[in-house]
């Protein structure tokens, strides 16, 4: 072993498991599904927003192309 050898330190917690570890020590089961259920309908709610607006988006240029053929 090098005599300047470092020790290996261990892997320090994510930010996300850290919260969730908070979180467990603040809120009871029933909250925590509840902010867990809540925050993924807003993950939900923003991927079918998108999806809406790239659906306008095709439906314009279709829109513009098929009028300019006429």
């Amino acid at each position: 072993m090098a005599p300047h050898a470092l020790p290996v330190l261990p892997a320090l917690p994510s930010v996300a498991g850290a919260l969730r570890a908070v979180e467990s020590l603040l809120l009871s089961s029933g909250q925590r599904t509840a902010r867990r259920n809540a925050w993924t309908a807003v993950l939900e709610d923003r991927r079918r927003a998108k999806d809406r607006v790239e659906t306008q988006h095709v439906l314009e240029a279709v829109s513009d192309r098929s009028s300019q053929a006429t």
